[in-house]
């Protein structure tokens, strides 16, 4: 179910910080019109830290709504205290998402052991397939692959997503979770790598401004052409790059605005992209065709 190009969905908003429906719906038929495989609904692209559990929740139900049945809807449910966390997760389970994305627990940093007993907690909570999310760089805190092999015995823990960027984890996971655990790449600029080496796919930032392209790239990896991969991935590497001039998802919010498919809007503490950097990014944009 879950392969290929998933897309951490920005939420698109109004100059005064609510959520416009109007422009999620159309970022939702253009994902499903251009190939996309899933849709990660409020995950960190799509500013979950701003928002509270009232509008994250509804914020997953509309999106399940707008998708409605074409493509699977992982939705972002992960959380620093283990009761948000189950909550959001219920919350998903009861709006007909899919799947779950569950951060690690982030700020607090816990010990492997804390992971260990978070994550099953969710999981023994809630009756629906979920996904691990390790991003020690936005998060400080590092699920171990010795930790994800204790989470990947739970039926319900189905994969993870790995954005360390760090290859040689993905060998490491799938020798001590076996086969038919899920290995996403949560890195675009190492993701055909990942999927080459045996991962099955990428949640992806680019992928909000150039979706077949993504699609395109993410298929030839996983048929083992890696010629037509790495040209591919080749005019999106601007992207993959300029992508995180500044923290996620203010590049791509930017981008997409320049595109004229969302509007400007962006909530604080994020800042819409600085001046300095539009140049910038608009060339990155440009270069692989998306403008």
């Amino acid at each position: 179910m879950f392969r290929g190009s998933i897309v951490a969905l920005v939420t698109p908003m109004h100059d005064d910080g609510a959520v416009d429906d109007e422009s999620l719906q159309a970022l939702v038929d253009w994902h499903c019109a251009e190939g996309t495989t899933a849709i990660v609904s409020v995950g960190t692209t799509g500013e979950s830290a701003t928002l509270d559990e009232v509008e994250h929740c509804a914020l997953i139900r509309r999106t399940v709504e707008m998708v409605a049945g074409r493509i699977p809807v992982i939705a972002g449910t992960g959380a620093n205290s283990t009761t948000e966390a189950i909550r959001l997760t219920r919350c998903a389970r009861e709006s007909g998402a899919d799947a779950c994305l569950l951060v690690t627990p982030y700020y607090n940093k816990p010990t492997q052991e804390g992971l260990y007993r978070h994550h099953m907690a969710v999981a023994d909570a809630v009756d629906i397939p979920q996904i691990l999310y390790n991003v020690p760089g936005r998060t400080a805190c590092d699920m171990l692959p010795a930790t994800v092999g204790r989470l990947a015995a739970h039926e319900r823990i189905i994969g993870i997503k790995e954005a360390t960027g760090d290859l040689s984890r993905l060998h490491e996971i799938r020798r001590l979770c076996g086969d038919d655990f899920l290995l996403l790449s949560g890195d675009d600029a190492t993701a055909m790598a990942f999927m080459l080496e045996g991962g099955q796919g990428v949640i992806s930032v680019t992928a909000n401004v150039m979706p077949r392209e993504m699609q395109d790239m993410c298929e030839a990896a996983l048929k083992g052409d890696a010629d037509e991969a790495r040209r591919l991935d080749a005019r999106l590497q601007p992207l993959h790059r300029d992508l995180f001039l500044e923290a996620n998802p203010i590049p791509v919010k930017w981008a997409l605005h320049e595109m004229g498919r969302i509007g400007a809007g962006i909530r604080l503490p994020l800042t819409p992209l600085s001046e300095a950097l539009r140049p910038r990014l608009k060339a990155a944009l440009l270069e692989a065709g998306a403008l």
